[in-house]
C-alpha cells in the first residue's frame, strides 16, 4: 500500500491544492494532508480552523486524512508511515525551492518527493493571492474548493 503526505500551511486551502490531492489519489492509495504549524510563515487562521476547513473538503473520502503537525516534514512522514512526500509546483521559483527541500528530505530520511506541476489554469492561484484578495474585500469563492 502506498501512502503520501501532502503538506503546507494551507492558509487557505485552494483549488490548486485540491487539484494536487485529486491527481495524487491516482498514484497513491492514501494521502494524509499535513497542515503545518509554522513560526516562519504568518498564517491568518489558527491551525485547528485550517484543519477543519480542509477536512470539510474531503468529508466522506476514506483515502484522505487531515492532521496538524509542527515538526519536520520527514518526521511527520515517518510517523504517518508515508512512502512519499507529494508537492505541487507552480513556477520555476517553486521548483527550485521544492528541489532543495526534496534533496534535504531524502538526505535526512531517504524519503522521496513527487512533484506535480500545477494545471496551467491554476498556476497563478496561491494562498497568498487569495488572502490578499480577501483582505481587499473581494469574493474568493472561485479559488476555494467546494466543501462536502
Amino acid at each position: 500500500m502506498s501512502k503520501a503526505i501532502f503538506t503546507g500551511t494551507f492558509d487557505p486551502f485552494t483549488i490548486g491544492h485540491a487539484s494536487i490531492v485529486e491527481r495524487g489519489l491516482k498514484m497513491f492509495d492514501e494521502i494524509t494532508i499535513g497542515v503545518a504549524v509554522s513560526k516562519l510563515k504568518h498564517t491568518e487562521s489558527e491551525v485547528a480552523r485550517r484543519v477543519e476547513a480542509v477536512k470539510s473538503v474531503y468529508q466522506g473520502e476514506a483515502r484522505v486524512s487531515v492532521v496538524a503537525y509542527s515538526d519536520l516534514t520527514v518526521d511527520f512522514a515517518h510517523r504517518e508511515h508515508a512512502t512519499c512526500i507529494l508537492r505541487g509546483v507552480r513556477s520555476v521559483k517553486d521548483f527550485e525551492y521544492e528541489r532543495e527541500q526534496a534533496d534535504i528530505n531524502r538526505q535526512l530520511s531517504g524519503i522521496e518527493t513527487v512533484l506535480l506541476f500545477a494545471e496551467p489554469q491554476l498556476a497563478s492561484v496561491s494562498s497568498t493571492l487569495v488572502r490578499e484578495l480577501k483582505f481587499f474585500g473581494r469574493d474568493v469563492t472561485e479559488f476555494l474548493p467546494k466543501t462536502k
